[in-house]
């Protein structure tokens, strides 16, 4: 080892604590931590928005303040942290800018279960005291993933931590809206809502989890005689709200009936038959029940008739209908109602399962009602055609592009946007009403109207409008910051394709509107992570994981790198802790080889020796990195993570450790000139591999970089740039050394050696490529050298050469002799057994397809085993 490397790190310094001497084994948990303080504390991650250098910034999908770090949030914070270091690396002002969401249902749902803990409800504390309660949870019990963040590695700019209900976020929700509502793109109106029973709020049609539920489908028959219809239905309930029957209008069958009152049963009531093209005259009797106030096809049929809109059940789904069902739960009224039609002889057949397609609460699961409501909703036509037209004239880019589908899809046929809720946790909508039936909305520097008879409306906003604004709002807007002038539009979303229309579509629709450009450049769509078997992770399942567990088990690099591997965009990630486990196998890998190389004096001082002085070796392991170089390069480009992660841990593992690491050694143990430039090719080649592989392994890169370097930190370190030095002779001089020593290695252990088993050799290599490698061969094969009287027992020719082996102590030639003797009998029966099937034409007729491909596999893969077995004992002595 070099003076440089032996030498100790000020105690003060930035690696006082890094040893010089690298302990033998890698111990993640006793660098993680204080790498990442000692980072965070030298303000490498903060952005200088003052700075002249080119910006790139990256947003973070905001995590809920009631949420922890799970694979899928690891996953993308890997991608995305590898973005931003390879960037701050390049010279660009990075920002990874971090912050949560106020999660309005999830977070008041936590609250109340404590005061549910406690007896007490929110009504009990009133709505002040209430919003209170929860900013104290906020502060005690949220925001743990920021900790883990921590943990795994983020390089996210804390002075920036942003908090979607604070005061400055707070003020750009109340501007957009204000905004909107004065251009006539936010509005209130009466329709049909997903209404959930359980979280006593609206929901849009993006928190609805659609699932296939088994229900029961019963015909009833309402009216009498000729004026009789039949109607299918799953929700029997809702006929208390039945308020017409709709048939089409050019169903022949029905044409008596279209204008007739007929009796609705079970009450006093009588509906009308209506025509509506809306009817599938194919399906089922053709006769529809329309419930306009509980159903959103009904209510667009009821608009359209005039029909009334009866509502027959409260907000928790008990209903309020006059009458026997008054209070009942809605699936205890359905059984109720349908036991009363039967016993009235209404029900034409016996129920029967069905199984379909039912909407739940994205949080709680609850099955969704359909129910009429006065909301305010966001008119999303104009705002969804400014989003589509930023992808399709190229200002962003989807990755990969097939599935911008995807995305056109949704803003393409997206409805009006459902914006309040009936929560108290949230953004207060900004409208007060006055007692005159007044409707003022109030920007954030206005004062609201005061007096009697004044109120602010109730509801909240739902929590994706304040998260679709995060990329400007959190960058200062509505001011004119320099954090905005300088950060946004954002350079890259890194999302799943799940939340396309979650967020991706709201950024979007509010980035073009307020301010005029798109909110980033790019959308990097990944997939989700599955358990190794590809099965979606489901508490259900038994197979979620806690990435913290194999963090604990492994480290955070082997976590990163083994989600960074299967990050092929758009793709789903399947993992498994086996996958961890090798992931790991690599960190000690570069651990353990680093550490030989600095023990071998590995040098990254001085500049490197000119290519006349190198060897062969030396050339083809710069010329190889250059190359990796500029394929991992293109690879981040192309947001190629998987095949990135491939190529380092190949070149890496296999050519610098297991190849040129092992072709040295021999350069190293003789010294001199050669040695030197050897060593500091080493050293160039660890010094440039580590910085490429930091961005997804920060940790123990950063650990053997500083002690290899004595540079400051790894992360502002320069990323390499590729010299452009190549030397195809040398690749293809070294290949053929690699392919020598491939061919002997197998012949090796086709004779039955063990791999550290020495043998005497003869090694004829003239006016081969191999001649100057004579003694790393024999180093690599535990090749001996032919002594006195020496005589070959077996021989092979390779590369051109011809390499002579004395067997005849190594291994028991007769013992050798029978087992493949025995072997070979074996294969040779088995081509015969498979011939004489494959030759049989009654077989061939009747077997299937799979099987035949199946029986001529086997005789292929005997053929092959029968030459390779020939072959083998025709080497014996």
């Amino acid at each position: 080892m070099t003076d440089n490397t032996q030498q100790s790190p000020d105690a003060n310094g930035p690696n006082s604590a890094i040893p010089a001497d690298l302990p033998t084994q890698y111990a993640p948990a006793e660098v993680e931590g204080k790498l990442y303080e000692r980072w965070v504390e030298r303000g490498y991650f903060e952005a200088d928005a003052k700075s002249g250098k080119q910006p790139y910034t990256i947003v973070i999908p905001p995590p809920n303040v009631t949420g922890s770090l799970h694979l899928g949030h690891a996953f993308q914070h890997t991608l995305m942290d590898a973005l931003t270091r390879r960037k701050r690396m390049q010279g660009y002002e990075a920002l990874w800018l971090p912050g949560m969401d106020h999660a309005g249902i999830a977070t008041q749902n936590k609250v109340e279960q404590q005061l549910g803990e406690e007896g007490k409800s929110r009504q009990d504390l009133g709505r002040e005291a209430f919003v209170d309660r929860v900013w104290r949870w906020k502060e005690e019990y949220g925001g743990k993933i920021l900790g883990q963040m921590r943990r795994l590695g983020d390089g996210v700019d804390w002075s920036r931590e942003r908090f979607t209900m604070d005061e400055g976020l707070s003020r750009a929700v109340q501007t957009v809206f204000k905004k909107m509502y004065d251009d006539g793109l936010i509005y209130r109106a009466e329709r049909i809502i997903n209404w959930c029973p359980r979280c006593l709020t609206a929901i849009s049609d993006i928190e609805v989890e659609y699932q296939e539920d088994d229900g029961e489908l019963v015909q009833l028959k309402y009216g009498e005689g000729e004026e009789t219809v039949v109607v299918a239905t799953t929700r029997a309930e809702t006929m208390l709200g039945d308020t017409a029957v709709a048939v089409h209008p050019d169903d022949e069958r029905y044409q008596h009936l279209i204008g007739k009152l007929i009796k609705l049963p079970l009450t006093d009531r009588s509906i009308p038959v209506v025509a509506d093209s809306h009817v599938d005259p194919e399906f089922g009797t053709g006769q529809v029940k329309v419930t306009p106030a509980h159903d959103p096809n009904d209510f667009e049929i009821g608009r359209r008739h005039g029909l009334p809109m009866l509502t027959v059940m409260d907000e928790r789904g008990v209903i309020t209908a006059h009458g026997p069902y008054q209070g009942l739960d809605r699936f205890e009224a359905r059984s109720a109602i349908v036991a009363a039609l039967r016993e009235q002889g209404r029900v034409l057949e016996e129920k029967r399962p069905y199984v379909h397609s039912v909407g739940h609460c994205s949080r709680c699961k609850t099955t969704i009602e359909p129910r009429l409501s006065m909301q305010w909703w966001v008119k999303v036509a104009p705002l969804a055609q400014a989003a589509g037209d930023a992808v399709r004239d190229g200002r962003v880019a989807i990755h990969p592009a097939d599935m911008s589908s995807r995305y056109f899809d949704w803003v393409d046929n997206m409805h009006d946007w459902t914006i309040s809720r009936q929560l108290w946790w949230g953004h207060r909508i900004p409208v007060w009403y006055g007692p005159e039936g007044e409707v003022v909305c109030v920007g954030p520097d206005e004062e609201p109207p005061a007096g009697e008879g004044w109120h602010q409306d109730p509801d909240v906003l739902d929590t994706w409008f304040s998260s679709g604004l995060w990329p400007f709002s959190t960058l200062g807007w509505p001011d004119s910051t320099p954090d905005l002038e300088k950060f946004y539009g954002t350079d890259v979303l890194v999302t799943g394709y799940d939340i396309i229309f979650f967020w991706v579509a709201r950024m979007m629709m509010f980035g073009m509107y307020v301010m005029e450009e798109p909110p980033f450049h790019t959308i990097a769509l990944t997939g989700l992570v599955r358990d190794e078997h590809g099965k979606k992770m489901s508490k259900s399942f038994g197979n979620v994981v806690d990435p913290l567990d194999w963090m604990d088990a492994y480290g955070s690099d082997a976590l990163r790198f083994t989600l960074a591997s299967g990050a092929n965009p758009g793709t789903d990630v399947p993992i498994g802790e086996d996958w961890v486990k090798a992931s790991r196998n690599f960190a000690n890998k570069l651990w353990n080889a680093t550490r030989f190389a600095l023990m071998n004096g590995a040098t990254v001082q001085g500049p490197l020796p000119e290519a006349s002085e190198m060897a062969a070796t030396d050339r083809w392991i710069l010329s190889r990195l250059n190359e990796v170089l500029a394929e991992v390069d293109g690879y981040y480009d192309d947001y190629q993570f998987a095949k990135l992660s491939d190529a380092l841990r190949h070149f890496a593992w296999d050519e610098v450790f297991d190849w040129y690491v092992e072709l040295s050694k021999t350069t190293f143990a003789k010294g001199g000139r050669p040695a030197e430039v050897s060593r500091r090719v080493l050293g160039e080649v660890l010094d440039v591999t580590l910085r490429l592989l930091h961005p997804v392994v920060p940790f123990v890169t950063e650990t053997l970089w500083t002690t290899l370097t004595g540079g400051e930190s790894v992360v502002v370190a320069p990323w390499p740039q590729d010299s452009g030095f190549r030397d195809a002779a040398a690749e293809q001089e070294i290949a053929t050394v690699q392919q020598a020593v491939t061919e002997v290695r197998r012949f090796r252990a086709d004779q039955g050696l063990q791999p550290g088993q020495k043998v005497p050799a003869q090694l004829v290599l003239d006016g081969t490529a191999l001649v100057a490698h004579e003694d790393a061969i024999r180093q690599l094969l535990r090749l001996q050298p032919a002594g006195e009287g020496f005589q070959a027992t077996a021989s092979l020719s390779v590369a051109g050469a011809m390499v002579g082996l004395d067997l005849s102590g190594a291994i028991d030639v007769e013992a050798e002799r029978k087992r493949l003797a025995k072997d070979l009998a074996a294969a040779e029966k088995e081509l015969a057994q498979t011939g004489a099937k494959l030759a049989n034409e009654a077989f061939l007729a009747k077997a299937p397809d799979h099987v035949v491909d199946k029986i001529r596999g086997r005789k292929e893969a005997a053929e092959v085993d029968i030459a390779r077995l020939t072959q083998q004992l025709e080497r014996l002595p």
